[in-house]
């Protein structure tokens, strides 16, 4: 990939203020300042950035997440694209499905949206043009209802696609439910979500929202993978994209997501 209008040292920069605000806990101005507003390739390296320090820092890459998939979330983003990130090992918060509370003190500004994440029992490591929906659905192992908590290191999430892109796509943590099933069993397209915060219904959608079918969006994402030179391997999880608008939660409110043929997938976070 190379920069149409952003050079190296502006990357370097925006990559500093990002990781400064994720380590300082304290939101940083957006970064459209240094990058611009439609330099992709610079908001990715970016964001390839950001992850490398954190991999430096010990975690591993565990798979990717889909951003901005449903026309909600883009209304609410002001954006007009689906984007990627990368999930990380630390962001894996499943145990709070045991009824352990989630630790808030890694988040910023969070929000949760309720979603079918993919686990892939094989690699997708073809040519773009042979990527198709048949393709991506062979490789896929098992569905499974996941809750995403985004966040955005960004103050006050005064973000433009550039700015969401760089900062790996508003990730913050994410919960999978411990029981997944294979796509003979469940059509992804055709789930209803609900998700309720303390009981009140906050978000509801479906999974023609995402893209028209989350396997659209695990295929879109394929190629784009293919396209990064970083194909999705096996044993990778993909969160596939909200089905419904997300919504704030605060310090000791419970989150439950239903979606359609899973069971309901429960957690609290810490007061």
């Amino acid at each position: 990939m190379t920069f149409t209008k952003a050079d190296p040292a502006a990357v370097a920069a925006a990559t500093e203020r990002l990781a400064q605000a994720l380590e300082t806990r304290v939101p940083c101005a957006a970064v459209r300042d240094l990058i611009g507003t439609d330099d992709l390739p610079a908001a990715y390296a970016v964001q390839q950035g950001l992850v490398q320090k954190r991999l430096d820092g010990g975690v591993t890459v565990v798979g990717r997440k889909i951003g901005a998939t449903s026309k909600a979330v883009q209304d609410q983003l002001g954006v007009d694209q689906p984007d990627f990130g990368y999930l990380l090992s630390d962001m894996d918060v499943s145990h709070g499905t045991d009824g352990t509370p989630i630790s808030m003190r890694t988040l910023l500004q969070p929000r949760v949206e309720a979603e079918v994440a993919f686990r892939l029992s094989r690699d997708i490591d073809v040519p773009e043009e042979q990527i198709t929906i048949d393709l991506v659905r062979e490789a896929v192992d098992v569905a499974i209802p996941a809750l995403e908590i985004v966040d955005s290191r960004i103050e006050g999430w005064d973000i433009t696609f550039t700015d969401t892109v760089a900062d790996n796509a508003s990730s913050g943590l994410y919960v999978v439910g411990d029981a997944g099933l294979p796509l003979s069993d469940i059509e992804p397209r055709d789930v209803e979500m609900s998700l309720t915060i303390n009981g009140d219904v906050r978000s509801s959608g479906n999974g023609a929202a995402c893209l028209g079918d989350p396997l659209e969006a695990l295929r879109w994402l394929a190629v784009q993978a293919a396209r990064f030179g970083d194909p999705l391997r096996a044993g990778n999880l993909i969160l596939s994209g909200a089905l419904g608008p997300f919504v704030p939660f605060a310090a000791g409110d419970r989150v439950t997501a239903s979606i359609s043929g899973f069971a309901p997938l429960t957690v609290s976070f810490e007061e």
